[in-house]
């Protein structure tokens, strides 16, 4: 693994155990094993410009697998079920879902600035277009896909964050029950 890349993935988990403001640079080249000059040759604007990258790498992870997801099934519903069945079992397994959500960082550093606030929206954005083009594909009319993948795509990731807070798969067992009543088959 290259420099850049090494620094994108530590920086990415030590971000996501810890939040962006619990991570000192000095924690991020210690865990790299690098100087901080090989961190500002490649983020030369710092910890900043290093969050961006870490959070377009969460988006191409994130949405490369929910778009697999999307396109394996008949359904927005069977998508979304399948969807949700998949971060309750890894919720199960002990794994705490931080490729999934990034709800504790974008709370924590939206305000910081401009470049990282649209990095933090062009994730949900990208999600949302996955459930909106699977909803037209079931007949959905564009205005009533649009409200739903943004509903969908709140609801889940608010699910994720209860789940996380409460130490409970039981909020997204919830979205499970309810989707029936909300999307056709």
């Amino acid at each position: 693994m290259d420099t850049k890349a090494l620094l994108i993935e530590e920086a990415k988990n030590l971000f996501q155990q810890k939040g962006y403001k619990g991570v000192g640079l000095n924690e991020i080249l210690k865990e790299c094993e690098i100087t901080k000059g090989a961190l500002y040759h490649h983020f030369p604007n710092g910890k900043e410009e290093l969050l961006i990258s870490c959070l377009q790498s969460m988006q191409e992870e994130i949405t490369t697998d929910i778009d697999m997801i999307f396109q394996q099934h008949s359904s927005t519903l069977t998508a979304t079920k399948t969807l949700v069945d998949k971060l309750t079992a890894e919720l199960d397994s002990g794994n705490k879902i931080a490729g999934y959500t990034f709800s504790s960082i974008v709370s924590e550093i939206s305000s910081l600035s401009e470049p990282v606030r649209n990095a933090c929206t062009a994730l949900y954005e990208e999600i949302q277009k996955i459930y909106f083009k699977k909803l037209l594909n079931d007949g959905y009319p564009e205005e009533e896909a649009a409200s739903l993948s943004l509903f969908m795509t709140v609801s889940i990731e608010g699910a994720m964050t209860l789940c996380l807070a409460k130490d409970s798969t039981l909020p997204l067992s919830n979205i499970n029950a309810i989707l029936p009543r909300l999307l056709k088959d």
